[in-house]
C-alpha cells in the first residue's frame, strides 16, 4: 500500500510523517525530493535558484520521481510493504502545475496542472490513500517563514487551487484534513485515517 501526505508548506506533513514513523516502526517511510540521491540533489539546487527555468525544473522532479519509484517505492510494494510518502506525485502537479501557470506564456500550456499531470502518467504510481493536510495559503506562508520561492502566499493560493482540483478529479484517494487544528489533534486525525485503511 502506498500512503502520500500532501498538503502546502507549513501544513505539518513532516511533522505528522516523522509522529508516524513510531506508530508504523515496521513501514517504509520516504518523501520527495528525495534527499539521498544526486536526482534530489538537484531538485534541492533548483528551489533555492529564484531564476530557475520552470519547465527544467520540472522535469528535475520528475527524473527524481523516476528514479525514487525504481530504488525504494517499487520494490517495498512488490514487498508488500506499507510505503509513507512526505509529498509524492500531487505535489509535482500542484507546485509546478502553479509555477508552470506563472510562466505560461512562455511555453503556450492551455493547462498545465494537465500539463504536468500527463507527464508522469505513463509511469507513475498512483497512491492508495493521499492525506491532504489542508490550510490557508496566508496561514502555510507565516508557518513555513517564507524562506524560498514556493512558500509565499500569492503562490501558495495557486497551488491550493490546484489541490483541490486534484481532490475533486479524485475524491476517493483523497483525505482531507483540517491543518488549522491543534498539532495533537491533526495527527490523531491522521492516525484515524490511516488506521481505518490498513484495516480494510
Amino acid at each position: 500500500m502506498l500512503v502520500t501526505l500532501e498538503g502546502l508548506d507549513g501544513s505539518g506533513k513532516t511533522t505528522v510523517w516523522e509522529a508516524l514513523r513510531e506508530r508504523y516502526p515496521e513501514a517504509v517511510f520516504t518523501r520527495e525530493p528525495t534527499n539521498d540521491s544526486w536526482y534530489g540533489d538537484a531538485v534541492y539546487r533548483s528551489i533555492k535558484d529564484d531564476d530557475a527555468d520552470s519547465l527544467a525544473e520540472l522535469f528535475l522532479y520528475t527524473a527524481d520521481h523516476a528514479a525514487h519509484l525504481e530504488r525504494v517505492i517499487k520494490p517495498a510494494l512488490e514487498r508488500d510493504e506499507v510505503v509513507i510518502s512526505d509529498r509524492y506525485s500531487d505535489s509535482r502537479f500542484a507546485y509546478q502545475g502553479a509555477t508552470l501557470e506563472r510562466a505560461a506564456n512562455d511555453y503556450g500550456l492551455d493547462d498545465p496542472l494537465q500539463y504536468v499531470v500527463d507527464v508522469h502518467e505513463p509511469f507513475s504510481i498512483t497512491p492508495d490513500l493521499t492525506i491532504y493536510l489542508d490550510l490557508e495559503p496566508e496561514r502555510g506562508a507565516e508557518r513555513a517563514g517564507a524562506t524560498n520561492k514556493f512558500e509565499h502566499a500569492d503562490y501558495l493560493a495557486d497551488v491550493r487551487a490546484n489541490y483541490e482540483r486534484l481532490r475533486e478529479n479524485d475524491p476517493e484517494r483523497f483525505v482531507r484534513i483540517d491543518a488549522t487544528q491543534e498539532p495533537d489533534a491533526v495527527l490523531e486525525s491522521v492516525k484515524e485515517v490511516l488506521a481505518a485503511q490498513l484495516t480494510e
